[in-house]
């Protein structure tokens, strides 16, 4: 028995590191639950070797933490809010969110918590992240174990400079995630928490827009822009009260002008072609003409989104009825082989039990006490029963991918981005690289240079055209299967 059962784990063990197991596990994305698991743990074992062996180096916490203080001191003019850095530029929910940290961190002077603090935060991001990959099933596994581990830039801005940006991005996959669950209110309430804390996310609002008015309707589009609005107004109301103009000016300055020397997307231009507001102008009209491009071809996908849940509504519950009319039958057959005595009884007289207890002793005494084991008949093989489903999770991909393209051209035309605005894209980039035609060695290849480029400090004029570069690639290549594919589906209708 026990060497069966030695035998038996030995077989298991071996056919779990057979390289069809693995090739399949670093393939196939339907097994990225189980790879997902292992991602979080070698995140959470690399980012505490990256807090304990790299020193951290002070940019922004400091001025987060002279910001919050002059709130909690009872200043509630944002003209007033000051730090190192200059006046505070971020909404309310940034003030909320750091002011807890303040004092969990003793004021902002227990740096190594904070950075504990964030590792738990890009944990939880990661869980969002992935669990979209898993339902999507669109990137194979080895790619985001690849592009996830080995990316220094966003291990630095999460658990090494502590920015907010990760906070806000967080929120967003939050919402993202109720929206896939069609629990618009909490995806809505998620989602301007997250524009509460950084007005980058505001980027994502174009799709959003389209999302709720396909799928919802004027009306409840309506309520979900209201449940928007009415966050930021409850959230800014102390602010609003003392002063709403220096409130809305600081916290949502659509011309605020960047430092050039932070820059990583535009190093090649001088410091006065990049302040200069017609470039800004451009650059604005640039985005709105990408949006009008893609904008249709979104609506598309977010049509068919709409139709395929509607299909899932209407056929999940006959699917559901079957597997129950499925699982009454197996229980009753089950039912049935409890009780075969009750069948013998009514087929067997006592004459003929007395006859079979008879000969099976004579057999028993016959065969000696080393048959007795063997003299049982085998237990039938019982096969369980086959349920019905229809894996309706991957339709996720019709609603994620317009929302990275509008989020992604919202980053390529971007008036400066400073090295933290990386976690603005960083986990959608595999997915907008795997949604074109590429060779698997050209996606890697990209995805390489966008990291040397964000990698690379100061940035230099070559890293920022290549930046572009790289940018214009994706979006060229993500346009060009979208609209074959589009095309393709007209002539099938």
């Amino acid at each position: 028995m026990g060497g069966n059962f030695v035998q038996e784990t030995l077989h298991q063990g071996k056919k779990m590191f057979s390289w069809t197991f693995l090739k399949n596990l670093m393939l196939n994305p339907a097994q990225l639950p189980f790879v997902a698991c292992l991602i979080l743990v070698a995140e959470l074992i690399l980012n505490i070797l990256v807090v304990e062996r790299v020193p951290y180096t002070e940019i922004d916490w400091k001025a987060y933490m002279q910001e919050c203080e002059g709130f909690l001191n009872g200043t509630l003019d944002y003209s007033k809010l000051r730090g190192d850095t200059g006046p505070l530029v971020y909404p309310a929910g940034f003030v909320y969110i750091y002011s807890i940290l303040y004092y969990i961190t003793n004021q902002g002077e227990n740096v190594r918590l904070a950075q504990y603090i964030f590792i738990a935060i890009y944990l939880l991001q990661l869980v969002f992240v992935l669990r979209i990959y898993i339902k999507t099933r669109k990137v194979p596994p080895y790619v985001l174990i690849i592009t996830i581990l080995t990316s220094y830039r966003i291990h630095s801005i999460f658990v090494l400079r502590l920015f907010n940006d990760p906070i806000a991005v967080l929120l967003l996959y939050v919402a993202l995630n109720f929206f896939m669950e069609s629990k618009w209110s909490i995806g809505s309430i998620f989602y301007s928490l997250g524009v509460s804390v950084k007005m980058n996310i505001l980027l994502y609002a174009p799709a959003l827009f389209f999302f709720y008015l396909i799928n919802l309707g004027m009306k409840d589009t309506i309520k979900q822009l209201f449940i928007c609005g009415i966050i930021q107004l409850a959230l800014g109301l102390p602010f609003l009260i003392g002063n709403p103009i220096a409130y809305l000016k600081g916290s949502f300055d659509l011309g605020r002008v960047f430092d050039h020397q932070w820059t990583v997307n535009y190093r090649f231009l001088d410091v006065e072609t990049f302040e200069n507001k017609c470039f800004h102008l451009t650059l604005l009209a640039v985005h709105i003409l990408l949006l009008v491009l893609f904008m249709p071809m979104c609506a598309k996908y977010f049509q068919s989104y709409c139709r395929l849940r509607y299909v899932q509504k209407q056929v999940q519950p006959q699917i559901d009825a079957k597997n129950q009319q499925v699982k009454g039958k197996s229980k009753l057959k089950k039912s049935v082989k409890i009780n075969p005595s009750q069948k013998e009884e009514e087929i067997l007289s006592k004459e003929q039990e007395d006859f079979l207890r008879s000969f099976e002793s004579s057999i028993a005494k016959q065969s000696g006490k080393g048959v007795k084991k063997s003299s049982k008949a085998p237990k039938p093989v019982e096969v369980e029963p086959s349920f019905y489903s229809i894996n309706y999770d991957i339709v996720s991909q019709l609603f994620i991918l317009p929302m990275f393209i509008v989020n992604f051209i919202g980053v390529v035309c971007a008036r400066s981005l400073h090295y933290q605005f990386y976690s603005w894209y960083f986990h959608s980039l595999p997915y907008l690289l795997w949604s074109n035609n590429y060779s698997t060695m050209v996606r890697f290849f990209i995805l390489a240079l966008i990291e040397m480029c964000w990698n690379t400090y100061p940035s230099t004029s070559f890293t920022s055209a290549l930046l572009h570069v790289c940018h214009v690639a994706v979006l060229f290549g993500v346009y060009k299967k979208i609209s074959s594919e589009l095309r393709m589906a007209s002539k099938v209708e």
